[in-house]
């Protein structure tokens, strides 16, 4: 299990590489989590990006609901109860991130970011290039180096 931040799924609506490590895993059965507060600022920010990039945002609704599908979002009502905590650790820095960390503090699991807010948080923090390493690891499928 991992726990997205609000610029994965932003990436995975954006882009071609994350929805697809998202659909591959998913079905080798890693679970990918983001609190819903990662899903709010999702649907803030990807209709000003969209804008700038010229695209429309017609399928916005519908790509956000097939993310939901993939990746579970999290009701606060579970991840509240590591604020003060999640807090703490990013004080300095970008406490409003702290849902994500929190979710990631109660489920005793890691983060998939691209936000180096979250590194040295007590938390493993993995980046878009190296989070097949993780996945693969999860789902149990030999690295590339063990294939052969």
């Amino acid at each position: 299990m991992i726990v997205l931040d609000a610029n994965i799924l932003v990436r995975a609506v954006l882009g071609r590489r994350v929805k697809s490590l998202l659909e591959t895993y998913a079905a080798r059965g890693v679970q990918f989590c983001a609190p819903q507060e990662a899903f709010d600022d999702a649907e803030t920010y990807l209709p000003g990006i969209l804008a700038r990039r010229g695209k429309t945002t017609a399928d916005l609704s519908a790509a956000l609901e097939y993310l939901s599908q993939i990746v579970k979002p999290l009701e606060p009502d579970f991840y509240c109860l590591f604020e003060s905590e999640a807090r703490i650790r990013l004080r300095g820095r970008d406490e409003q991130d702290w849902p994500v960390l929190a979710a990631a503090l109660g489920l005793h699991c890691a983060i998939w970011t691209e936000d180096a807010d979250f590194f040295g948080t007590g938390v493993a923090v993995w980046t878009t290039s190296h989070i097949e390493i993780f996945l693969q690891a999860e789902a149990g499928a030999p690295r590339p180096e063990e294939e052969g």
